[in-house]
């Protein structure tokens, strides 16, 4: 078993903060539970019919804050990959929850720089059938370019990042 550190916890904390506040914009409704001590509770639980989609590889670090939020939620999974001359992106894997034309997807990727893997990830999820506004990207560090290119590609997707203003860094190898 691995260590816990406290900059590990600080990571998990962050990460369900994030997929907290993504998880407020997919539809819930009304319901009443009974406690053990037979007090009777208004609370609110979610509509049938959200998954989670992780862009590997980054974002698999966020499906445990989904799972600890939401803890029989399905989760699809897409790999994609930049070509390194042309930097275009293109699909290599998507598996994707039984059904996803119908249901809310949380889009689950943590870095955005350019936007090019979400636009992407975004247009295979249309081309399952998925509305655009049934998409909810979860992100938690993103540079203003790579949100204004997701804006005005899709403008009916919403979004949830904690940090919209990191600089955008190229390394040249």
């Amino acid at each position: 078993m691995g260590t816990v550190t406290h900059s590990t916890t600080k990571q998990c904390r962050l990460i369900r903060l994030v997929i907290e506040e993504s998880l407020n914009q997919l539809p819930f409704s009304k319901c009443a539970v009974t406690t053990p001590t037979g007090s009777v509770y208004e609370g609110l639980k979610y509509q049938k019919g959200n998954c989670g989609v992780s862009i590997v590889r980054s974002g698999e670090a966020m499906e445990q804050g989904l799972r600890d939020c939401c803890r029989s939620i399905r989760i699809g999974k897409i790999l994609v990959e930049s070509d390194a001359d042309t930097h275009e992106a293109r699909v290599v894997y998507a598996r994707f929850p039984e059904g996803i034309s119908t249901r809310k997807v949380l889009l689950m990727y943590p870095i955005m720089s350019t936007g090019n893997t979400v636009i992407k990830a975004v247009t295979v999820l249309k081309e399952h059938h998925v509305k655009e506004e049934n998409i909810v990207l979860s992100n938690i560090f993103c540079t203003p370019f790579a949100a204004r290119m997701i804006t005005s590609t899709f403008p009916q997707v919403s979004k949830g990042s904690s940090i919209n203003h990191v600089k955008l860094f190229y390394y040249l190898f």
